[in-house]
């Protein structure tokens, strides 16, 4: 395996970028203004949290299934540029459907059929590091991975926001797909691969099967838990506070309980009998789901926080200037985090990054008990004293989130078997794709039933569970050693 070159660390991470403006711009923006366009107001979370989970269960399914065909091509152009080259073509197709979308269910559809074609292409980049970087490398190579997962978040403010408040989805959209075939085309002819010289003889049918049973499993693990919350609120209409607080218990219960019990099984089935091989691959990927159902559900519903909870204006604005601010504190902590892992070791930076970014949240939820107290006029945007807080808050979050980002993939490198990276790291989807459907899913019909007795208070109450997230995906790394322990 070659030493890569300096430049080498940014080619091989460039389409990374292309799907992170793509996320960036629609998850925590564009989608929730189109919903919040459609539907009642009262039901906005829980169309927002359907269209979400439609489009991350055919992710959680098409993802692995992508990376495992990505681990057996044999195409001369290499195992992993051909599904990013198609899936960017398509990309540009159906992000055409959302963006003149006349009603909420062509933003479903839409949604649908672009996690259908992203995750062909993400499912294979997620090789390409393995492929490519040598071990005591992938430290630093995951850093400028964050870096390009990260660098979105500054660039919306200065585009996506500000469209998005004059109501220009249309040009949004635009610049989605430029983003999508630049990165695109860069990866295609800078990165070079070395095809694969034949191809595993194992069937590919009993794989693929198991990748579907680990998706169903999750989202019958997750809506059944999820029905309970429901069940719990029902059982105790009459009671008021003690209905509240069950309500809540119930759901920290289902988001955790989710989490555990979806991934472990899950993986379990997906992985096969080789599961027994890597445990620690398991536990890593219910750390990560932790974490990521935490901090992508905030980014996610955070639009719909600073209209309802801080009754700001122009939330998308805002939105995207809290967005700048975590990502700037990402990309600060993202690379050195990637050489201190590479010196010192992943687990220590991955624990600490669960408790800085619980401290995080709690500031966010204190935003919304300040009293509202101009600050300063910036033009674009009034700065008041608990919007301050929010930012303060961000920054904390932010450090938090690229420390995290950054070690917890070097972790995950580390532990799978380097012969199958893709299929492994694309099982690894739970994380990514499940954080979405245990965040939103749970967390969107609990933000309007809170929001049934005071407008903004499911925003508290879910954020305050996705804190407790945060502290949970620490305790998770007491079976996760580090790489060397686990080999």
């Amino acid at each position: 395996m070659k030493r890569l070159r300096w430049y080498d660390y940014i080619t091989v991470n460039t389409y990374w970028l292309g799907i992170n403006i793509a996320t960036g711009a629609i998850t925590p923006i564009i989608l929730p203004y189109l919903v919040a366009l459609f539907v009642p107001a009262e039901v906005k979370n829980t169309y927002l949290s359907i269209v979400r989970v439609a489009g991350l269960a055919v992710a959680m399914l098409i993802q692995p299934l992508a990376g495992m065909f990505s681990d057996r091509s044999t195409l001369r152009w290499g195992r992993r540029r051909p599904y990013i080259v198609v899936g960017t073509i398509f990309n540009v197709a159906f992000l055409a459907i959302i963006g003149w979308a006349t009603n909420y269910w062509m933003v479903l559809v839409g949604i649908v059929l672009l996690q259908f074609s992203s995750n062909v292409a993400h499912g294979a980049l997620q090789g390409l590091i393995p492929d490519l970087v040598a071990e005591d490398q992938r430290g630093r190579a995951s850093g400028v991975k964050a870096i390009m997962e990260l660098l979105p978040a500054i660039l919306m403010a200065f585009t996506i926001g500000p469209l998005i408040d004059r109501g220009l989805v249309g040009l949004s959209i635009v610049l989605v797909m430029i983003s999508f075939v630049v990165t695109m085309l860069i990866t295609a002819l800078a990165v070079k691969e070395e095809p694969l010289r034949a191809k595993p003889v194992s069937p590919i049918g009993p794989l693929a099967v198991r990748l579907l049973l680990l998706t169903v499993i999750f989202l019958v693990v997750t809506y059944g838990l999820g029905g309970m919350v429901a069940l719990v609120g029902k059982l105790l209409a009459a009671t008021g506070t003690m209905q509240l607080a069950a309500v809540a218990l119930a759901g920290l219960a289902a988001m955790a309980g989710s989490i555990f019990l979806g991934v472990y099984y899950g993986a379990r089935v997906g992985v096969g009998q080789d599961a027994q091989k890597y445990p620690s691959f398991i536990w890593w990927v219910v750390n990560r789901l932790m974490f990521l159902a935490a901090v992508g559900s905030i980014q996610g519903f955070a639009q719909y926080f600073l209209a309802d909870a801080l009754h700001i204006p122009n939330a998308a604005m805002v939105t995207t200037v809290l967005l700048a601010v975590v990502g700037v504190f990402l990309l600060l902590s993202a690379l050195p985090s990637g050489y201190l892992a590479d010196r010192f070791g992943r687990r220590r930076l991955v624990s600490w990054s669960g408790i800085v970014a619980t401290a995080g949240t709690f500031l966010l939820l204190l935003s919304a008990t300040l009293p509202t107290v101009t600050l300063v006029d910036l033009g674009f945007m009034v700065l008041t004293t608990n919007v301050l807080m929010v930012i303060v808050s961000g920054c904390i979050i932010g450090v938090a989130a690229g420390t995290f980002m950054t070690t917890n993939w070097a972790m995950g490198t580390d532990l799978v078997p380097p012969e199958e990276a893709g299929r492994y790291l694309g099982i690894s989807n739970l994380a990514g794709a499940g954080a979405g459907i245990v965040g939103a899913g749970i967390g969107g019909p609990m933000a309007d039933f809170f929001n049934v007795y005071r407008l903004g208070l499911g925003y508290l109450v879910i954020f305050a569970i996705y804190g407790a997230l945060f502290l949970l995906s620490t305790l998770t790394l007491i079976k996760v050693p580090e790489a060397r322990q686990a080999r």
